[in-house]
């Protein structure tokens, strides 16, 4: 049996909560409006999404596509896949900073989306925060062998 460091680990971990964050976002776009005032995407992409405009589900859809090859990657660097992808080292690196920055830069993306309710921009940054911190961990505990 293999034993996974706890750097793999965090990234697996990381890649759990990447993926279900794309599914969340894709169901955004099956459910409609309700799923995005729900997860407090703002009013005026909920509105957009009723009026059946093509944006929010672009919008949407790019989203969830990026996190799931945020997830792809940090499969890689847990060595789950056979073959590690090309630059993940460097991947991984870059998807830890931007959750990172994600998380710390609410206050000031807030300012730009005023639409999107407080407790949207509290629980994702903490998420972004967790999952950020997970991809750190893992990257830095793994940085020799990726």
């Amino acid at each position: 049996m293999h034993t996974l460091s706890t750097g793999a680990f965090a990234l697996l971990i990381g890649a759990a909560f990447s993926a279900v964050a794309a599914l969340a976002h894709l169901a955004c776009i099956a459910i409609g409006p309700k799923a995005y005032r729900f997860m407090g995407a703002g009013e005026r992409m909920a509105q957009a999404a009723e009026a059946k405009y093509l944006r929010p589900s672009l919008v949407t859809l790019s989203l969830a596509g990026v996190l799931f090859l945020w997830t792809v990657f940090a499969l890689s660097g847990a060595g789950v896949l056979e073959q590690r992808l090309p630059l993940t080292k460097w991947a991984l690196l870059g998807i830890s900073t931007v959750y990172l920055a994600r998380s710390v830069a609410s206050p000031f993306l807030k300012a730009k989306f005023p639409e999107n309710s407080t407790a949207f921009w509290l629980i994702s940054s903490g998420i972004c925060g967790c999952i950020g911190l997970l991809h750190a961990y893992g990257t830095w505990s793994l940085w020799p062998t990726l």
